[in-house]
């Protein structure tokens, strides 16, 4: 309000000048331009948030900011309490001229997206589908939008298999297959056997590049199309004592997507190595990372390699050593998870919490 009373005392100076010399002749360009300042006045005057004005005097730009008597309750007041308005911003030039610019609006493709009613994010998460009444291998397939093949490799089954109500099936995000990662693998020879894209591989995964891969990853491949003899990975056969419980807690679900069982407990409890072995991946980006969070591989003797994932904290790095029981993490909820637990997978040989059932509390002794 200062700078407009301001502005309209010199406005009305000059105005005056003009009419001294012109021996006080009102015409209606002094009405006009008087009628534009008083409105501009009552516009100022009924709102407090502008954001700011600018103003041209001699060629020199001035520009006063108010941020006005707005409340925590205003739509577009931020939490450090900024105003964040994207109301047009008002030049008063020379001659009492004013005109409005309007703030420009970059849309996201997110954005952009969901505007005309559709996601720019596909699901890439591998899940579990429990058979219901009525279903068959290819509804489920239809009702996912994948190829029939896609359900029925993924769960090692063929056409003519039955399946039961309450069975739970392995339902990949999009029609392909999943090929879990050997010694002497490359990105290339895997999109060549299943008659891939590598580039594909590459981008669904999320891989930095075709070598950002190890022993026991699990990967998805998009169109990929299953060889008629394909080397599987079997389950070493372990002594008892080769895993410890990574963490005390209770079992909540029983083995599933990919031979894992979940353990609960407090989030920040300790997680521990369940074997000794090489760190692989130690992921703590804060990322969806296929829903599992953050997460960390380990890669032991045999070419076994054991998964955490949903880790609130994480303690190791790619490439460092650790004896069974070092402490690698908390547990956390992160990514895809409904509490705090670690989901507890096992490549290449049998999961030690498999055997027992979900509601057993595991204690070290």
């Amino acid at each position: 309000m200062v700078v407009y009373l301001r502005l309209l005392n010199t406005f009305f100076q000059r105005q005056f000048k003009k009419l001294a010399l012109r021996k006080f002749s009102l015409n209606s360009s002094f009405y006009f331009k008087m009628s534009s300042f008083v409105l501009l006045g009552l516009l100022l005057a009924s709102s407090s948030s502008l954001a700011q004005v600018n103003y041209i005097k001699n060629g020199d730009i001035t520009t006063i900011r108010n941020k006005g008597a707005l409340t925590n309750n205003d739509l577009f007041f931020s939490k450090n309490n900024q105003l964040v308005h994207e109301a047009p911003d008002l030049k008063i030039l020379q001659d009492g001229f004013v005109y409005g610019i309007s703030t420009p609006r970059v849309l996201t493709s997110q954005t952009l997206g969901n505007l005309l009613g559709e996601s720019s994010q596909t699901r890439k998460e591998v899940q579990d589908y429990v058979v219901q009444p009525g279903d068959t291998l290819q509804s489920i397939a239809d009702n996912f939008k994948i190829s029939l093949n896609t359900i029925l490799w993924a769960n090692n089954l063929s056409k003519g298999s039955d399946i039961k109500i309450g069975q739970t099936l392995i339902v990949l995000p999009v029609s392909g297959l999943l090929h879990i990662v050997k010694n002497g693998d490359t990105v290339g020879d895997i999109a060549k056997t299943y008659k891939a894209k590598t580039d594909d591989i590459v981008v669904f995964n999320d891989l930095a590049n075709e070598g950002d891969i190890f022993i026991g990853d699990i990967l998805i491949i998009p169109d990929g199309v299953m060889p008629p003899k394909i080397s599987r990975v079997e389950q070493a056969p372990l002594s008892d004592s080769f895993f410890i419980y990574p963490a005390e807690g209770r079992i909540t679900q029983g083995l599933h997507y990919y031979n894992a069982v979940d353990l609960a407990n407090k989030c920040g409890t300790p997680i521990y190595a369940a074997a000794a072995g090489t760190v692989q991946r130690a992921v703590s980006n804060g990322r969806w990372n296929f829903g599992m969070g953050n997460h960390i591989t380990i890669l032991h003797s045999s070419g076994i390699v054991t998964y955490y994932g949903h880790l609130m904290t994480l303690f190791v790095n790619p490439g460092e050593h650790i004896n069974v029981g070092d402490r690698i993490g908390l547990m956390g909820s992160t990514g895809q998870s409904t509490g705090c637990h670690v989901h507890f997978e096992v490549i290449g040989a049998k999961n030690p919490l498999a055997k027992y059932f979900v509601g057993t509390i595991l204690k070290y002794k």
